[in-house]
Formats: C-alpha cells, sequence, structure tokens
C-alpha cells in the first residue's frame, strides 16, 4: 500500500499474534474461541468508520480449498475507536457498531476450527467514508455491497491455526 502525504499508510495487529503467524488456541474452537484483540493505526483522513470482516480461503482443505469460510463481520466502528478488544462481542462492542453472520450461522465471531491442515485466517480492516447504518446481520457479500464507493483504504493481517500436533484433524469447523 502507497505511504499518504498526511501519514502512514492503514495498518492492522494484534498483541496476541504476529503478521503470518500463528494465532493462539485460545482463539480457537480448541481454546476459548475468543474473538482475538486487534488494533490499528493511519486512519485516512475522513475516515468515518471502519469495518472488519475475518474469513479463511482455505477450506476446508488447504491443499484443495473449495471456499471461503467467513468467521467475523463487523461494521460501523467509529471512526474514533483504534481497537477491537479480545473476546468483544454484542455488547462489549464500541457503539454504533453492528456484527455480521459467519458461516457457522451465528452472529458475531466463530474461531478458527480446520478440519484439515494449517489455514491461513485474513483480518481486513475497511476505513469507510460513512457510518453504514443498521444493515441487520449482513453477510460478508451483502457488507461488502453496502461498502461499495465508501472504502477510503484496506489493512490485512493474517495469521494461521491448525490443529492438533500433526497439523489438522478431521472434523469441526474451519
Amino acid at each position: 500500500m502507497l505511504q499518504r502525504a498526511s501519514g502512514m499508510p492503514l495498518s492492522l495487529l494484534s498483541p496476541a499474534f504476529a503478521d503470518r503467524g500463528e494465532i493462539p488456541a485460545l482463539y480457537t474452537c480448541d481454546g476459548e474461541n475468543a474473538a482475538p484483540p486487534v488494533g490499528w493505526s493511519g486512519a485516512p483522513p475522513h475516515t468515518a468508520s471502519f469495518a472488519l470482516i475475518v474469513d479463511d480461503p482455505d477450506a476446508p482443505d488447504p491443499a484443495a480449498p473449495k471456499r471461503t469460510f467467513v468467521h467475523w463481520v463487523l461494521y460501523d466502528i467509529p471512526a474514533a475507536v483504534r481497537e477491537v478488544e479480545e473476546a468483544a462481542r454484542g455488547g462489549a462492542l464500541p457503539d454504533p457498531a453492528h456484527e455480521g453472520r459467519n458461516d457457522a450461522g451465528s452472529v458475531g465471531y466463530t474461531g478458527p476450527c480446520p478440519p484439515i491442515g494449517r489455514h491461513r485466517y485474513f483480518f481486513k480492516l475497511y476505513a469507510l467514508d460513512a457510518l453504514l447504518g443498521d444493515l441487520g446481520t449482513p453477510t460478508k457479500a451483502e457488507l461488502e455491497r453496502a461498502m461499495e464507493g465508501h472504502v477510503l483504504e484496506r489493512a490485512e493481517l493474517v495469521g494461521t491455526y491448525a490443529r492438533g500436533a500433526a497439523g489438522g484433524r478431521r472434523g469441526g469447523r474451519r
């Protein structure tokens, strides 16, 4: 991403794991399935809100991926906010943030639970020039449609996870 004249580009990080590093089990189905903390800096001028999408393009098997599994859809994070705390959900989210529907069929965060192999989990933060308002519980695709024409900048953080010592076992979500 290019550096803006006004400062550094938008960047996303987590104190729980490094970019391209392993996501601790606490944040997965093998732990507490808690949302990991994430923070950002370098918001572009005129940012009105942020959106965060977490997905896994390696489902169900990284050797033969067939779909992208969505783990979290979060939007209307206020422009003044620079982090989402660990295990944030529902009432713990900054007002007026909203959560959408993940591919496990629930609202909010669902942690990594790969059925086989080491998967990559993409945390994608979008700086938007508007609040989107209450969209109900949108899917990733519905949120992406609502964001069209409003994205000022995007940042990405990638974590990995494999279940068990052998790098995966059968069963579970993605």
